[in-house]
């Protein structure tokens, strides 16, 4: 499964960690409201499944208090304030769920290879400098028959919305993320079945994708 996605708007890990170091304070209160719904629906999914899960990208651990307390969850962030108040959720809930949450940089994975039962990533991929390299590092952490959820901003090649996107993806060191990011993109190994794809409620804005990690 190889695509062959356009040039994408460069991002550096400073662009990241300076938009995150922005947005921690109220990023529950913000954009946390609005991925809130994509969030319940993946944590729901990763529900079926049984294990190890990693969490790239944690954040805030918005996620954190909807994984099933049998599932035993890794989250990594690059960004010390996002990991901070995730922290504080997990003392606050009481989430023993939760094994660890490191700082950590999701193109250079601190795990030994086949260590994860199940690994999401969850509105990361547009922020992340090297998307292909993290989606290669998920595909090295996840165990053979084990399964890879994305859930990102995915955009179009038509329309009013194609257009926006476009114009935005000039902005996206500012911004901290790509606007313009093409779906595949991710589609960068043989090593991945793609078993589902389907946009998430309320608005469809974002799309989870299902991967499973062939032997």
């Amino acid at each position: 499964m190889q695509g062959n996605a356009r040039a994408l708007a460069e991002i550096d890990n400073h662009d990241v960690m300076r938009a995150y170091r922005r947005w921690a304070p109220v990023y529950d209160a913000t954009f946390g409201k609005v991925v809130e719904a994509g969030v319940k629906q993946a944590t729901s999914l990763v529900n079926r499944y049984h294990g190890k899960v990693l969490e790239v990208g944690v954040g805030t651990g918005l996620s954190l208090p909807h994984y099933k307390h049998t599932l035993k969850v890794t989250g990594i962030d690059l960004s010390p304030d996002m990991l901070m108040r995730a922290r504080e959720r997990v003392q606050r809930k009481h989430l023993r769920h939760v094994d660890a949450l490191l700082e950590m940089d999701a193109t250079a994975l601190d795990f030994e290879d086949k260590t994860f039962d199940v690994t999401a990533a969850m509105f990361v991929m547009t922020v992340v400098p090297d998307p292909v390299q993290v989606m290669n590092e998920l595909i090295r952490v996840t165990k053979p028959g084990g399964h890879i959820l994305i859930v990102n901003h995915f955009s179009i090649d038509k329309g009013l919305r194609a257009v926006v996107e476009k114009r935005l993806a000039r902005f996206s060191d500012i911004l901290g993320w790509r606007p313009d990011f093409p779906v595949e993109t991710l589609m960068v190994s043989g090593k991945l079945k793609l078993e589902e794809r389907r946009p998430l409620k309320p608005f469809g804005f974002f799309t989870l994708l299902r991967f499973q990690r062939l032997t």
